[in-house]
């Protein structure tokens, strides 16, 4: 598939609520965590292993865009020594969920590995996903200008600065089993206050660096770029969405309808 769209951006996106309606979410957790690691693995400049122990190496030095996948077949201690190889010299995580053997982390971290956050990973049917009002002010729409959009996620993210180039480098060569549509929140002045990443893979679209810089949060722009791409998958024909939340993000995506469906338990090692 094609990685990122090419395309002149869109024109704004309007916070349409759908009007109400029971669906049945279809998609399975199995397939929530294909699309993830899709995703990740659009970021991979080094070789990305084999299903049993999948890793991916951005170079940005940023641990969340370097890491390790999941872990099937593979004792604690072996996986973790060839995950060290492959990812030797870059800050990096190794995401633990369903998906991998059971007792995958406590076995890590009985070797050193240091368990840093626990994310809850959160579904919605986009049909029953609750509407938001819209800051006054705020313009939403596609951008493909990353000279501009990737410093404003950056900044909340925690990319430091000295690895911004990096990781615009990297969205431009961005290619994976999906499409990347990167939405960006404008006040009047221009200026990008609000980010979100849709991937839409695997049927269902998939969340990434849902941001707000500091300045302008407690307003709701959070929730309204979030709502915004979920309008925008409705659009496309996808009828889930998912994330992978903070411990402080849960509240408010609980409040647009998600609902925790599983947990990774990040490590570092």
């Amino acid at each position: 598939m094609a990685g990122p769209s090419q395309r002149k951006p869109s024109r704004a996106l309007v916070n349409r609520v759908p009007a109400p309606v029971k669906i049945q979410l279809v998609e399975s957790l199995d397939t929530v965590l294909a699309a993830h690691r899709a995703y990740l693995l659009g970021w991979n400049v080094g070789p990305p292993g084999g299903p049993d122990l999948p890793t991916y190496r951005s170079e940005v030095p940023h641990a969340p865009l370097n890491g390790v996948l999941r872990v099937a077949g593979r004792t604690p201690r072996d996986a973790l020594a060839e995950a060290r190889r492959r990812l030797d010299g870059v800050p990096r995580v190794w995401w633990v969920g369903p998906d991998s053997d059971a007792d995958t982390a406590d076995g890590l971290v009985s070797l050193g590995a240091v368990e840093v956050a626990r994310l809850p990973i959160m579904t919605v049917a986009i049909g029953e996903a609750a509407g938001v009002p819209a800051p006054a002010g705020l313009h939403i729409a596609e951008t493909i200008d990353l000279d501009a959009f990737v410093p404003a996620y950056a900044r909340v993210s925690g990319i430091p600065a000295e690895g911004v180039a990096a990781a615009i480098d990297r969205e431009k060569a961005f290619t994976g089993d999906g499409s990347v549509v990167r939405l960006a929140g404008r006040l009047a002045d221009g200026r990008i206050v609000g980010t979100a990443v849709a991937w839409l893979s695997h049927g269902l679209l998939t969340l990434y660096f849902v941001g707000t810089q500091p300045e302008e949060r407690r307003r709701g722009i959070g929730a309204v770029m979030t709502r915004a791409a979920l309008d925008l998958a409705a659009q496309r024909g996808v009828r889930t969405a998912a994330l992978a939340s903070t411990p402080v993000g849960e509240r408010v995506y609980g409040r647009l309808g998600f609902r925790t469906v599983g947990t990774f338990r990040l490590l570092t090692f």
